[in-house]
């Protein structure tokens, strides 16, 4: 197969991935989604399961839990039976068999105490680096001020940090998130640094003075200046996908220079109030 040709099948695939992250609310089929890539619906499912490394059924599924995951860590106050009828099952007992087949977990078991290590094992696809052309723009920014709950450890278990930054956030009310931005400092990339060293920021804009708490949030300041800028359109977990063309292709070119200070993100909607399909997330790569 020609690169051009190869090219060409992967970015197929690309639309029918997008399209599920999109609408798991909805009816899904391997036939539909067929049609929607141009692929032959007899041979649709093989090649999906060759592309992605699970059947597109299976992964309709996994994706519809991992909302549903989500919404049972982060957002307590919802009823288990709401979460199961949003991600299409007819009842939550059907909802809680699929849920302890894929986990180990009882929905109820899971929002109590989160395996995430063995949530993320479900989650290892073969999906390849999406080859993207990113749009960068250099931009100048302001100081912010930022509430920080340092992750130290496997990527595996940042959303229990991610949790304990929420119940902080909700409790504290320094940081409202229908006015503070949401960021998240890159200080390692976790596709090189061994699990036990890697270091990962949660943040929220903060007002107000902070105060000594449980959760063990400190200040920090994300400090002003310039950084050149790219929207990632999708998934937090295809983040590299518009990280790695930054470092690989646009900075070796640019003739500029990095400042002393991680990579970092602004997220402009979250989950799981936004479908990971829609997901905006600003990244920042600072400059001298």
């Amino acid at each position: 197969m020609s690169e051009a040709r190869k090219k060409a099948y992967v970015a197929r695939f690309e639309r029918v991935l997008d399209h599920i992250e999109s609408h798991l609310h909805e009816s899904l089929d391997a036939e539909q989604l067929a049609g929607l890539a141009h692929f032959s619906r007899f041979h649709f499912q093989r090649q999906f399961a060759d592309f992605v490394g699970v059947g597109v059924a299976r992964y309709i599924l996994l994706m519809r839990l991992k909302h549903a995951s989500y919404q049972l860590a982060f957002q307590r106050e919802k009823r288990i039976i709401d979460i199961a009828l949003e991600a299409a099952f007819e009842n939550p007992e059907s909802f809680t068999r699929a849920f302890r087949s894929a986990f180990g977990q009882s929905p109820s078991q899971f929002r109590r105490a989160p395996d995430w290590p063995a949530w993320h094992e479900r989650y290892v696809f073969r999906i390849p680096e999406r080859k993207m052309d990113v749009k960068v723009e250099i931009v100048t920014v302001e100081p912010i001020r930022i509430a920080v709950l340092e992750h130290r450890g496997p990527v595996t278990t940042l959303n229990a940090t991610v949790a304990r930054f929420i119940e902080w956030r909700k409790a504290s009310l320094l940081s409202p998130i229908d006015r503070c931005r949401t960021f998240g400092l890159a200080w390692d990339n976790p596709d090189t640094t061994p699990p036990e060293q890697f270091r990962f920021d949660v943040c929220g804009e903060i007002e107000g003075e902070l105060p000594v708490n449980p959760q063990g949030v400190i200040e920090k300041l994300i400090p002003g200046g310039r950084c050149a800028r790219v929207r990632h359109v999708g998934t937090h977990d295809r983040m590299g996908d518009s990280i790695y063309p930054l470092y690989r292709q646009w900075l070796p070119g640019s003739g500029e220079e990095l400042r002393d200070f991680p990579l970092y993100f602004h997220y402009l909607n979250l989950l799981p109030d936004t479908p990971a399909g829609e997901l905006l997330t600003d990244i920042y790569l600072p400059l001298r």
